[in-house]
């Protein structure tokens, strides 16, 4: 003969089992990823700028730049006048090392978003990469007077009068970052200070 308590709780472990393994299949069956649906609603409407800019999010943040880039060119495509994809398209083939082409749409970002310090920047960093040099500092400074506190700016401002060989113009924008921004001011001292050697 059985014991009691295990007539009882058999069947109950096997209900809570079973219970289980159905709670669990069913929503991976039915769950779409979140890139099908995007990806699904610029089929359903190729022009949709809202979605193929959401997508082009979507690649950016899982560092796919260029399906990004395919994306944004569909957004310029449909809202030439939308300046965030051209910014957004530019810093894209900065990641994929293609300046020449981020230049190109920072400047036509510019166009749209005058204002925005973010472009100048990263416009300068495309520059840079090219070795020029002087639009590098002309586009940071633009940065700068658009927003003094910029640090990433002057950091990058400083560096780029290194690469000048102009010490004390990089130890002006070190003065002024110890102000705001210590961390990197003190990254920028470093870089001063390598130079030195």
């Amino acid at each position: 003969m059985r014991p009691l308590f295990l007539v009882f709780i058999t069947p109950l472990l096997l209900f809570a089992c079973t219970g289980e393994k159905e709670k669990t299949a069913e929503p991976v069956n039915a769950e779409k990823s979140i890139f099908e649906e995007v990806k699904e609603q610029t089929v359903k409407n190729p022009k949709d700028a809202d979605a193929w800019y959401y997508l082009a999010d979507l690649y950016e943040r899982s560092q796919m730049y260029r399906e990004e880039v395919d994306a944004l060119q569909h957004v310029i495509a449909i809202k030439p006048e939308k300046g965030y994809a051209y910014m957004k398209l530019g810093t894209a083939y900065n990641r994929l090392g293609e300046y020449h082409n981020a230049i190109k749409q920072f400047t036509t970002a510019k166009k749209y978003l005058p204002k925005d310090p973010l472009i100048y920047n990263n416009l300068a960093v495309a520059y840079g990469k090219v070795g020029k040099t002087d639009d590098e500092i002309r586009e940071l400074e633009k940065a700068i007077s658009i927003r003094p506190h910029y640090a990433t700016a002057r950091y990058n401002l400083g560096i780029a009068f290194l690469k000048k060989g102009k010490r004390e113009l990089a130890l002006q924008q070190y003065d002024k970052l110890k102000k705001f921004d210590e961390a990197i001011a003190n990254a920028l001292k470093k870089e001063i200070d390598a130079k030195r050697t």
